[in-house]
This record gives C-alpha cells, structure tokens and sequence, in this order.
C-alpha cells in the first residue's frame, strides 16, 4: 500500500490536462500559508524580544545605532538609500513594537490564506527594516533569506483580491525564480563547506556537530551517540543532497518532484536534530517550487483542490502581469551576477548581500565546525565581599545549556536571540562582546526587561551585589545516564571577573557607550 502511493505520486502518467504540469494554483497556495507559518515565528519573536534586545533601553539600542549611521549621511534620505529602513522616520519603543506586533497579525492572515500585494509588501518592508536596525541579533543568513523569498512572494499575489483562493493565475517565472533560489541556498551551503572546515572532506564534522551547534534538540544526544559510519554517511548524505540534488531543480516533473522530496525531507532531520531558529523552515518555501499542481493534487484535500479548480476555471487577465513578471526575472538576473562570481569564487563569502535591498544574496551554513563546546556561564552573589566562601548561584537561559541536568528544548523556529549569541560569545573574548558587559550592568540593578531574556532570576528580593561570567567546556552524556544528566561539565576559569555596580571601569565602560539610563 505504501509503495503504490509512492507510485501513485511519482507516476509519469497522468490523466489531467497535460498543460497541468505547468500549473501552479496549488504551489502558490501552499508556498504562501509555509511563509505566513515563517513569518509568524520571526515576527513573534521579534514582538517579545525587541524591545530588551534593541529599545531604547535594550542591549544594544537601535536609536543609537541609527544615530551613528546618520551622522555619515547630509540628511536621512542618503542614510535611507544605504540603510533602507522605515525606522529612520520614527524609532521608538511604542513603534518598535506596534510594528512587530502588527508584522504578527499580517502573518497570520498569510497563514491562513489571506495574501494580496499590500499585506506581502508590508511584511516585506517591516521585516526587512527591523532586520537592518537589528545588528548583531539579526545578523544571520536567514534575515536576508526571509526578505529575498518575502519579496518574490510579493509576484505571486493578487494585487487587492485576498480571496484564499484567488483568481490571479500565478506567474511562471516567479515559480522559476524560486527555484533559482533554492539552487543558490543548498549549492552555497554545500560550497562553503568543501571550501571550508576540512572535516567535511574527511566526512568527520558530524562526529561534533550535534553536540557543538547552538542549541541542540532532545534528539541531538542520539544522533551524537550514533557510529562514526553513521557519521560519514550522514556527511556524504549532506554533500549529494547540496551539491548534485539542486541541479535537478531545473529538470523536467519527475526530476525536479524528486529533488523537491529530498530537499524538503533533508529540512526536515535537521529541525529534527537540533533548534536552528526558522532556518530549516524558511529552506523549505523555495523548494515548495519544485511541484506543481500534478503533484499537489494528489496530497491535498479533495475541497481545496475543488476550490482551486473553481479559481482556475474562473481566471483574471491582465494585460501587464508579463510585463511585471519578466521584468522581475531581467532584475534578478542582473543582482544575480555577482552572488554567481561569489559561488565560483576560491574566497566564496556566505550570508552576504551585494546591495543594500537584500533581494538577491549569497547563501551558506556550518563552513566551519566547532570541535569542542564551551558555555558561559552568569554567576551572581549578594556578599559585599568575595572571599573563597562566597556563595554564587546561577543565572539560566531560556534554551542554551546551563544546569546540566535540563533537558534539553525544543524550541524552533522560534529563536531566543540572546541564547545565540551568547553561544558566539564563548568562542570570544570580553572585549568583542560589549552586549554581554551591558547584559550584566543590567542584572546588577534586576532590570526588568534583561530579566524577561533569562530563565530566571536567583535574585528576585535583591540585586546581586557582584556577577562573573565562568568558562565551561561541555560533553553530551550518554541517553539513559543513572544520574540523569544531559550534560557533564568541566570548569577551565574565569571568562570575566566579578563586577560590581560601583566598580569604576564599568561606569566608565557603560558610559562610553551611552548606557548609563
């Protein structure tokens, strides 16, 4: 029975329409709501996290930031052309929220089948100005992955019609800009890791990859734990599924449903191995582009294939949708020339846009792999004087390792920024790292919103009087460990020495910054 529904979807038979083949009602419909579900994680934790993270009393403020771009430019329209962002007309703690709280609602009506121009452009241009206020928060490829696939998505709407199933055919060459995407995403990746880390050349980067990414999954210890034939097989999967599958993307149906299938199912172990924010999920949108409606048809519910049919049959023309659609194609054929000479290059860089509207940019994950993990950990203590009898407790994040014995999350594609970052941090040192400092300066005085990051707070009644950030490497235990810990630990030192709120430097660091509030 299940090889027969393998057959059935693979058939090279078919008895529709033959021009079905090159029909995308129900691609668009699928694509669109898989967005609406990105978009909703991205904006939601945007919505919780930002006003911590970059209000006008976060970590790293944004109206500080755009201060300091500005005062580059003559006036806000030279600064808007090189930072392109809404934000330059109003940047506070009221707007920053309302707008990510609105990005929210938008999604989700994409997600539920509520798209047309005006609603995929606003998430478009909210997005996309949030990402370039964010810094370091949002200083990962899959920002400029959402903008990119956001704004092809913008082609595949109506203009106003919000129908969930609406009558505007869905143009063929955004479904082939899609696919020139997820081409340059997965051949990217699999560049810059035969470029990059050596032991993805001797097939030996899994041996530490599921134990030494950001923030493992429960199954992670398992997949840790496997053989190392399992390992190299696994790293030799990871270059097929990169370096040869995309090419198939271009191919006639079979080919290219085939390549869909392994592409979208290879997203699907990571998000299974380990949390890497919206990442693996975002991945998957492009290659939705792979099938289409011959093969929806045969998975979908019978009333949304009815409904689509009706909006088939039933179709708008318009006179100027050619024109929008291969003047779209003419845009990013020019924007893609130097993503190519990027790909074909020795010194390939990843995660990087060659303009300052990220629509076309060059793509890459994992080039190098960590061999060891190591952990900060944030220690505080109420004595007034340190001495060898001091008693620190621990502060928890939401989702990194800490306290060996918690299990570990499940948590994408939400993605709890500062437990990112912090994952960086621990490769760096103090002075590369002057959040971690503001983060600190923050607890001493039980801040509300630092606080709303963490796990918890050892110190609700009062403040700590001193913090100290401790080195730790860290090693999997084995699954089914008696004591009934995740992790075992080892101490290697101090990362940075206690601080105090009266400690001379600190002030002076923080007021170096502007910090002082």
């Amino acid at each position: 029975m299940q090889f027969s529904g393998i057959k059935k979807i693979f058939s090279f038979k078919s008895s529709k329409k033959p021009n079905e083949e090159q029909e995308y009602w129900l691609t668009r419909l699928v694509l669109l709501r898989f967005l609406g579900f990105v978009y909703f994680f991205a904006f939601i934790s945007l919505a919780i996290q930002v006003i911590p993270l970059i209000g006008d009393n976060g970590l790293l403020p944004a109206k500080n930031f755009l201060h300091a771009v500005g005062s580059q430019f003559d006036n806000k329209f030279g600064a808007f052309m090189r930072l392109p962002t809404i934000f330059w007309f109003n940047i506070s703690d009221t707007s920053l929220l309302y707008l990510a709280w609105f990005g929210v609602i938008l999604s989700f009506m994409v997600l539920i089948g509520f798209a047309n121009v005006p609603i995929m452009f606003l998430l478009w241009l909210i997005y996309m100005s949030f990402v370039h206020i964010g810094q370091l928060w949002y200083g990962y490829g899959w920002e400029i992955q959402l903008i990119e696939i956001g704004f092809l998505a913008i082609f595949l709407c109506p203009l106003w019609d919000i129908n969930p199933f609406p009558r505007f055919k869905p143009p063929k060459q955004v479904i082939w800009l899609f696919r020139w995407l997820t081409f340059r995403i997965y051949i990217g990746a699999g560049l810059i890791k035969i470029r990059g880390d050596p032991c993805w050349k001797n097939l030996t980067c899994l041996y530490y990859h599921y134990e030494t990414q950001p923030i493992p999954s429960p199954l992670s210890p398992y997949f840790h734990f496997m053989p190392k034939l399992f390992h190299k097989l696994g790293v030799l999967w990871n270059h097929f599924i990169e370096l040869i599958v995309p090419f198939f993307v271009f191919y006639p149906r079979i080919l290219r449903h085939l390549a869909g299938v392994l592409l979208i199912s290879f997203q699907f172990i990571l998000i299974l191995s380990g949390n890497l924010s919206f990442l693996n999920w975002l991945t998957i949108v492009p290659a939705i582009a792979c099938f289409d409606d011959s093969f929806f048809k045969k998975i979908l519910p019978r009333w949304i294939i009815k409904k689509s049919e009706y909006a088939r049959e039933n179709q708008k023309t318009y006179s100027w949708q050619p024109y929008i659609s291969w003047s779209l194609v003419i845009l990013i054929a020019m924007l893609s020339i130097p993503v190519i000479q990027n790909l074909l290059s020795l010194h390939q860089y990843m995660n990087t846009s060659f303009t300052s509207i990220p629509i076309v940019n060059t793509y890459g994950a994992f080039g190098s792999i960590g061999k060891e993990r190591y952990e900060l950990i944030l220690e505080g203590t109420t004595d007034e004087v340190i001495t060898s009898k001091t008693l620190w407790k621990e502060y928890e994040f939401k989702a990194k390792p800490g306290n060996i014995y918690r299990h570990l999350p499940i948590i994408a594609p939400y993605q709890p920024r500062i437990d990112w970052q912090i994952w960086f941090a621990a490769m760096e040192s103090p002075q590369q790292n002057p959040w971690l400092i503001h983060l600190i300066w923050k607890l001493l005085d039980n801040d509300k919103d630092a606080l709303g990051l963490l796990a918890n707070n050892p110190y609700s009644n009062n403040p700590p009087k001193y913090i100290r950030v401790q080195f730790y490497k860290y090693q999997f235990n084995k699954p089914g460990e008696k004591s009934g810990a995740v992790w075992s630990r080892t101490y290697i030192g101090e990362w940075l020495p206690p601080l105090s709120r009266t400690n001379p430097q600190l002030q002076n660091y923080i007021k170096a910054y502007g910090w002082e509030k």
